[in-house]
């Protein structure tokens, strides 16, 4: 979409280290769903915007906003170095990260593609990715690297034949590389994704992992590697099934309703979120992207029962197994 941040005479001349695979894969893996979307969307297009961060590195964010078939679709990626703030240190600290500093300083590299896209139909899910690769130098010159990410699904009506493709395109990605990998981030995708004082997830969803540093540097890329290819064929079947449906003005509200969750899972608890915001320099607009044009708030807010509505709230607040 654009050229990328490190630029590429410095990615060939480093193209076998694992930082510079892992940029070309979030450039790539940017392009191959900005594609897509816009494929479905002919009417519409990205506006690619190029930036940079005057503590180090830098972005592309590629967003479409009021399309005939998305909302707003934004696919970023941000290639970021520095100092860490203390406030992320803390924050990456009370996850069981035990990162020494010298006089109070952690150098960082950080570098990953992020995706929230909000589609006008409320019969087509919205859908989040995010795959991410984060190194930190410490006192002793040693340094810790990590890989994080995931793909959920967040419908507004269910649909079960979409969550079982959904999963199980996701399952098939995992079971290349380890048979327990898909139980296990399915799990932590339930559990992460919990709004806590609402007593409901914010999706149906799908895998997340972070802090994964073993078995290999080499093996954790390979596994993301698949995780990322398999963004594409899991979601864009789904968006093509009912991107035309008829819908009512009534369902069309409880998208709003569904949406203003969305909205404060990610102000209130999304890891990523909160790093953005206290990274000094970070990219505001970028980081908010994944918030929806339209949301809505009720007071009191309840459906009948029985209702489609109250489906897919008993699914929020009870997962389900999707693929066994």
């Amino acid at each position: 979409m654009a050229p990328p941040v490190s630029g590429l005479r410095e990615l060939r001349r480093r193209r076998r280290e694992l930082r510079s695979r892992m940029e070309l894969l979030i450039m790539e893996t940017q392009a191959e769903v900005c594609r897509a979307l816009a494929a479905l969307d002919p009417g519409a297009s990205f506006v690619v915007d190029s930036w940079e961060r005057k503590e180090g590195g830098g972005g592309i964010s590629c967003v479409l906003q009021d399309g005939e078939v998305f909302e707003k679709a934004g696919v970023n990626v941000s290639v970021v170095s520095g100092l860490l703030s203390e406030e992320a240190a803390r924050q990456m600290r009370s996850r069981g990260k035990s990162l020494k500093a010298k006089d109070g300083k952690l150098p960082f590299c950080a570098m990953g593609v992020s995706s929230v896209i909000h589609p006008k139909n409320p019969h087509v899910p919205t859908m989040h990715f995010n795959y991410r690769y984060f190194e930190i130098e410490e006192a002793d010159g040693t340094k810790q690297w990590w890989f994080g990410g995931g793909t959920d699904l967040t419908p507004t009506y269910l649909n079960e034949e979409d969550a079982v493709h959904f999963h199980k395109t996701l399952k098939e990605a995992c079971d290349k590389h380890d048979l327990k990998l898909y139980p296990k981030y399915k799990k932590w995708c339930d559990d992460y994704f919990y709004i806590k004082h609402r007593g409901e997830r914010r999706g149906i969803g799908g895998i997340f992992f972070d802090d994964m540093d073993s078995p290999s540097k080499e093996e954790v890329f390979q596994f993301v590697k698949s995780c990322a290819k398999a963004v594409v064929p899991c979601y864009i079947p789904i968006v093509k099934k009912h991107c035309h449906d008829s819908f009512t003005p009534e369902e069309k509200l409880w998208q709003q309703l569904r949406r203003g969750r969305y909205v404060e899972f990610n102000l209130l608890y999304d890891r990523g979120t909160k790093f953005g915001l206290l990274t000094p320099g970070s990219r505001i607009e970028s980081i908010l992207m994944s918030l929806p044009l339209t949301a809505r708030w009720e007071y009191m807010h309840n459906p009948p029962e029985s209702s489609k509505e109250a489906e897919i709230l008993e699914v929020l607040r009870n997962p389900k197994d999707w693929v066994h």
